[in-house]
């Protein structure tokens, strides 16, 4: 049987594109772009976020 799993939500600081090449301007020895990787801050790297837990309360 299949298993069905909900997508989770896509991070609304890099809308799903969590890793990205910067190129710095300069060129290496033989002549590539240098380049940096950054990561979301917000995800960590991953493109998801977590939904925030509720809690309630209960009894009086």
């Amino acid at each position: 049987m299949p298993q069905h799993t909900l997508p989770r939500p896509i991070c609304g600081h890099c809308d799903g594109f969590p890793i990205v090449t910067i190129t710095t301007g300069t060129r290496t020895a033989d002549g590539q772009r240098q380049t940096i990787t950054a990561n979301c801050p917000a995800c960590y790297g991953t493109g998801h976020t977590t939904t925030p837990r509720v809690h309630t309360r209960i009894g009086a």
